[in-house]
């Protein structure tokens, strides 16, 4: 575990004070559908993280360990520098990824909401993090150790949490230094001004030193050019992708490896960028008992998620295994649902049906714990009221 994982109450927390706030300010900031895909992807990212975390801290442990070039110990001074240096190789990370295919497929899933608020912040890549690690080794090198380093990363992510959002203005000589929730709306943006714009995590230098700062003016359009138009968090990890190879497949080898470190604007429409401002945004009709059914179950799938999150270490891997697959099938039948699929009922049967296995393997096979899932499973049958299109 590590400070992103005890700031998840924290998130939760100021997620329903902004939905508070905007509802008594007349704001429409939030859509039902759109919010769950949000903390879909966030719990996806987490859920391959408990698998895969160590091994990338191990890669970075082992470069420290072997090929820093100076001590630095852990004084104020590096952790100051540990803080900067996130920052500035999270900026080039970030600037590459919206700049060739290969990294865009692993960040674009951020990007895919149509939306901007704070359960945005927690849409992120499942398989992000590996994208990013090689941009953070030469922190290795220069002597940064692991734990200050993942202490450095944590607050780098914590922080950007808070800039998803439209209730907080402009901020004064701050906008000078810092990033800011006007910069990150405006990186957000799919406007074609607004294209490629404020990649800076926490110092907003980075941009300006650099060429790719840009002041909001007009509102943002959010989301990306061309909308996954889907709620299901699995595909928004993969569209970007399938999109690069379906074009890829046929081509001689030189042009394909061409093809995934072109940019994503190889698949701009003809004829330049568009004006996306008054373009519907995707959604998907579904009725308020569907809604609640899928809240009701969305709640029971993230409590198992964060029990993962807190409880992997006292976990066998079988159990983990078992406990994430639950959690996978789960928001992807919850994404299926709200997007109408022919196959949700069946998905969501077979899930439900999965329940009472899965209470009595992780509680040992009691009987009330095979009852306990029996019961949700029964209950949940007779309450389900999803049809496909």
């Amino acid at each position: 575990m590590d400070i992103i994982t005890y700031s998840i109450p924290v998130f939760f927390l100021l997620i329903g004070l902004e939905v508070w706030l905007s509802r008594r300010g007349g704001l429409s900031l939030y859509r039902f559908a759109d919010s769950i895909t949000d903390l879909s992807c966030g719990i996806l990212n987490q859920v391959v993280a408990v698998f895969t975390a160590a091994a990338l801290l191990g890669v970075y442990w082992l470069v420290w360990e072997h090929f820093a070039l100076f001590d630095l110990g852990d004084g104020p001074g590096v952790w100051i520098a540990a803080i900067v240096g996130v920052d500035f190789t999270y900026y080039w990370f970030h600037r590459m990824s919206h700049e060739h295919n290969l990294l865009w497929v692993t960040h674009s899933p951020h990007h895919s909401s149509e939306e901007y608020n704070l359960t945005v912040a927690l849409r992120q890549g499942a398989i992000e993090p590996w994208a990013t690690w090689p941009f953070r080794l030469p922190l290795a090198v220069l002597g940064i150790p692991p734990l200050v380093y993942i202490a450095a990363n944590a607050i780098n992510t914590v922080y950007q949490f808070w800039v998803h959002t439209r209730l907080v203005d402009r901020l004064g000589p701050l906008e000078l230094l810092i990033v800011t929730p006007s910069h990150h709306r405006v990186h957000h943006g799919c406007d074609p001004k607004y294209l490629d714009r404020n990649y800076s995590g926490m110092f907003i230098v980075w941009d300006k030193l650099f060429g790719t700062f840009q002041v909001e003016e007009e509102a943002p359009t959010y989301g990306v050019v061309r909308p996954v138009a889907s709620w299901n968090p699995v595909w928004a990890n993969l569209e970007h992708a399938t999109k690069v190879w379906e074009r890829a497949r046929g081509l001689p080898v030189r042009e394909q490896v061409a093809l995934w470190w072109a940019g994503p604007t190889v698949f701009a429409e003809p004829g330049g960028p568009k004006d996306v401002s008054e373009r519907p945004k995707y959604d998907a009709r579904v009725t308020p008992r569907t809604l609640r059914y899928v809240l009701a179950h969305f709640v029971v799938a993230l409590g198992a998620a964060v029990a993962l999150l807190f409880a992997a270490a006292s976990m066998t891997l079988l159990q983990a295994v078992v406990v994430a697959t639950f959690v996978v099938a789960s928001i992807v039948a919850f994404g299926a649902i709200l997007d109408g699929r022919w196959w949700a009922a069946p998905l969501e049967g077979l899930r439900l049906a999965g329940i009472p296995a899965l209470a009595a393997f992780l509680l040992g096979g009691t009987p009330a714990a095979l009852l306990a899932g029996g019961a949700v499973a029964v209950g949940s049958l007779g309450y389900l009221g999803v049809r496909g299109r």
